[in-house]
């Protein structure tokens, strides 16, 4: 058997899973969940430990889950949060934990780098991405003004998932996908932008500390001895490239050509699609990224979604079943209770100081279907907000294959798709980072090529199908005009 290891380093835990790359069959997965550093201003930071503990029990649970033996396999792919950023010293030790996609707390520098850039227009027309908050480059001018012996020190700038593929290999490089989300790498010419880490450091020694880059059908090497053996895997399983969740994510529901679009229901909503040319959008809340499938990927994310939720089902003590029978109870417009769901900031639109809000609330729809009824519909419209800014660009969207942990509630897919005014169907295996990794690291051993991987391993639920009602989506455009309305006062 022909059996690859997909792992998704995310924000709330790992995932792993085994793939048959011959059969297209997912044999078993695994998962271990990850603690968030929270504080102030938006600070968020994990421990890199965290992610090597969870990589080992996630990659030890698939393997048990799957009933195989770790030296049957012959390839990994990696996943990893983008944006986040890793700094490791001269020996190869982390300096100080990793600051996190949805840390803001760099918003500061990335509005002086914006303005040297000449703002949104500017960073567009030099990088083909506006960078914004939480992006890796602004994280960076951070650490120097707030940790300066630590920034002293920096020897290797790494994202998480070049620190996983370090870690089983020892080799420091990086993909284009998940580079496309620093800051500092061109996505059209696909090169580090060295000039501009010269602004935050004129003797180009954050240059020299930078990855070298690979393609996405590129192997990284194969597993060290000692971490061979700590995770009881084969030591000759070659290691791929991997990328950013996003990019295996768009691998992992098939979106590898113009037409689809992927949405993720996560900490944070992502909306994705495929492009074969670099059309760089002149909205810049829509990011140009490379994909890691030879072409581009315009995405728009926003910073809250599950996270929100989750906050309002731990108010009221529910757990998901209660919160989605509360959401059902609810009329459309949560009898005229809105929630900005901006609890981490927000990225879509650009807000990262912006904080959460209810307006309407009286004495008479002051209830607990209601607020779970709202936050519900407060993240779906900043994906639809998301998904305007997409067909404005020329997106097609006929379709959409929807993952996340949220994907699995029939009341999450009906308001996604009554809200999109979309059909939306989930893929078979709705871990699709993970299982865009292992067809990624089938893809770079040689096994086939990436489109007939896809076509083998990459399945729909037709269970999940979901059309939506045209008298839902009608009764939804009122609603979200007046959210708009409410955003634009805080712009």
């Amino acid at each position: 058997m022909a059996l690859y290891l997909g792992i998704d380093c995310g924000t709330q835990g790992t995932k792993a899973l085994v793939l048959d790359a011959a059969s297209g069959e997912v044999l078993g997965a695994g998962g271990a969940p990850h603690r968030l550093i929270s504080g102030p201003n938006g600070h968020r930071e994990q421990h890199t430990a965290d992610w090597l503990t969870a990589f080992e029990q996630a990659t030890r649970a698939a393997l048990a889950d799957a009933g195989v033996s770790g030296q049957d396999i012959g390839g990994i792919g990696i996943s990893g949060q983008q944006h986040g950023l890793v700094l490791l010293d001269a020996q190869g030790q982390v300096l100080r934990p990793a600051k996190l996609w949805c840390d803001t707390e760099s918003a500061p520098q990335n509005q002086r780098l914006l303005d040297f850039l000449g703002g949104e227009a500017g960073s567009l027309e030099r990088l083909g991405v506006a960078i914004a908050p939480g992006y890796t480059v602004s994280k960076l001018l951070w650490t120097k003004e707030q940790h300066p012996e630590i920034y002293a020190r920096i020897a290797h700038i790494l994202l998480p998932h070049d620190y996983l593929n370090f870690w089983l290999t020892g080799r420091y490089c990086s993909e284009y996908g998940d580079a496309s989300g620093t800051g500092y790498f061109n996505v059209r010419s696909r090169e580090w932008d060295h000039d501009l880490l010269r602004l935050i450091e004129p003797s180009g020694r954050l240059n020299d500390a930078l990855p070298s880059l690979i393609g996405a059908d590129e192997v990284v090497g194969t597993l060290l001895p000692e971490i061979a053996q700590r995770l009881g895997l084969n030591p000759q399983a070659q290691v791929a490239s991997g990328g950013g969740d996003n990019m295996m994510g768009a691998i992992g529901t098939g979106n590898i050509s113009p037409g689809a679009i992927t949405m993720s229901l996560g900490t944070s909503g992502t909306l994705y699609a495929y492009a074969d040319q670099a059309q760089v959008s002149p909205h810049a809340s829509v990011a140009t990224f490379c994909s890691s499938s030879g072409g581009w990927l315009p995405l728009i994310c926003t910073m809250n979604l599950t996270n929100a939720t989750g906050a309002i089902q731990q108010l009221l003590e529910l757990d998901l079943a209660s919160f989605g029978c509360l959401v059902s109870e609810a009329p459309i417009g949560a009898d005229g209770v809105l929630m900005l769901p901006f609890l981490n900031g927000e990225r879509v639109p650009a807000l990262p100081n912006a904080s959460a809000s209810l307006f309407g609330l009286t004495s008479d729809n002051l209830t607990r279907a209601n607020l779970c009824r709202a936050v519900l519909e407060g993240t779906c419209f900043g994906l639809r907000y998301g998904l305007d800014l997409l067909r404005a660009s020329g997106i097609e969207s006929r379709e959409i294959r929807l993952i996340g942990g949220a994907a699995k509630s029939s009341v999450w897919r009906q308001i996604v798709a009554d809200i999109m005014a979309t059909p939306l169907v989930c893929p078979q295996h709705t871990e699709a980072a993970a299982l865009g990794a292992a067809i990624q690291a089938a893809w770079s051993a040689g096994e086939d090529s990436l489109e007939q991987l896809c076509q083998r391993c990459v399945s729909v639920d037709i269970r999940t199908l979901t059309q939506p009602d045209p008298a839902n989506s009608a009764a939804y455009e009122p609603v979200y005009q007046r959210y708009r309305q409410q955003v634009m006062q805080l712009q």
